[in-house]
């Protein structure tokens, strides 16, 4: 995702001319402008509006001299001249960031609306509010990209410490960042995508029709029990939870793994972030919408904040570490070589509320003789 160069990207490259791009209607009553001067290490960039995430419509080189209209406020940039929110618009409607500008007199501010792009057409301006997030890498510029994964088409690229307007989350390609490592992308308010794994940001809702189709799983009983062994039995040497219990409740609760919470972010046991932490074995949270009913049988949706892990068997040691570090479920750990009366404490602490479930646990225990790798 990221280029292996450590230039800092102050000045992003494009081979398009100043003149390229749609034609712009400029305003009359500004038409004789400030004269300035560029400063840059080679070319920067001209965008469409006041900020680095704008459509990019051309391109100046160092000392050339631009008309200025006015200025604006816009993204915050830190370039060769000053570090600023003030952005110049130029003689032709379009934009460049004054970090990178020097002038003789100083610029008016600008007093009516950004010049219109002709002939193409805007979306008229919505209430829509935002949450800007700001990106943290110490790898280098940053792309956002076309939809949310690493393979996706490179729309742009941001550096460290660049704000970003995020609409909303979804899961995409897992990516190890500065910040986490985790599977969450956020859509920004110009439609590209970019990993949670580089921001910073307040909560983000999760964006409609988002939810990631569950990779397909065939695996046989066997294969499963065969995969789940070794990440049960260090769970039970780690946190003392019989590893035929971890087992059994895995195939239970997850379906033999092809729950989406298994299938997607490997969580076979429906473990929940708190308040937005996830504890040392996860690596994220994803947000699903789910039912829940009340006891009168009234249901309604609502949604939860899950747990991700990197393999299944980071799941099934948080599963040990979560039963051990809860103290109504102490009185299991009196059991950790007895498994059948080990479930039995747990669900009747409370674990759940299938009144069948001790039955069923056990049931799987017995049928597929998990008890064997309780050693």
């Amino acid at each position: 995702m990221l280029p292996t160069t450590t230039r800092r990207l102050l000045a992003p490259l494009l081979l398009i001319a100043l003149g390229a791009g749609p034609a712009v209607v400029p305003e009359a009553a500004n038409a004789a402008g400030v004269s300035a001067t560029v400063k840059v290490g080679n070319t920067l960039r001209v965008r469409s509006a006041p900020s680095l995430t704008a459509k990019v419509v051309g391109t100046v080189k160092n000392n050339q001299r631009v008309s200025v209209i006015c200025a604006i406020t816009g993204q915050k940039v830190r370039g060769s001249v000053r570090t600023t929110t003030a952005w110049d618009r130029l003689s032709t409607g379009r934009y460049l960031s004054h970090a990178y500008v020097k002038t003789s007199r100083s610029i008016p501010r600008c007093a009516t609306k950004p010049a219109r792009v002709a002939p193409r057409k805007t979306k008229p301006a919505t209430d829509k509010k935002y949450v800007v997030g700001t990106v943290r890498s110490l790898d280098g510029a940053v792309h956002l990209r076309a939809s949310a994964t690493t393979s996706a088409a490179r729309r742009d690229s941001v550096v460290n410490g660049t704000k970003l307007n995020l609409v909303c989350r979804v899961a995409g390609t897992r990516v190890a960042g500065t910040v986490r490592t985790t599977n969450q992308w956020n859509r920004t308010a110009a439609g590209t995508y970019i990993s949670h794994a580089y921001m910073y940001s307040g909560p983000l809702p999760v964006c409609a029709a988002s939810r990631t189709p569950a990779p397909s799983v065939s695996l046989t009983p066997e294969q499963f029990i065969k995969n789940s062994v070794p990440g049960a039995q260090r769970g039970w040497r780690e946190y003392g939870v019989p590893a035929s219990v971890t087992i059994a409740q895995a195939i239970l609760e997850s379906g033999w793994g092809r729950s989406g919470l298994a299938s997607v972010d490997k969580n076979y046991f429906g473990i929940k972030c708190q308040n937005g932490s996830y504890g040392k074995l996860a690596n994220g949270c994803h947000t699903y919408r789910t039912q829940e009913c009340t006891k009168a049988g009234n249901c309604f949706s609502t949604s939860a904040v899950f747990r991700t892990y990197a393999t299944q068997s980071h799941s099934f040691r948080d599963h040990g570490s979560f039963l051990r570090v809860n103290p109504r479920y102490k009185p299991a750990f009196a059991y950790t070589k007895n498994a059948n009366k080990f479930i039995w404490k747990v669900w009747k602490a409370g674990y759940a509320t299938d009144p069948n479930y001790y039955t069923k646990v056990t049931g799987i225990m017995a049928k597929y003789k998990l008890y064997q790798y309780d050693t």
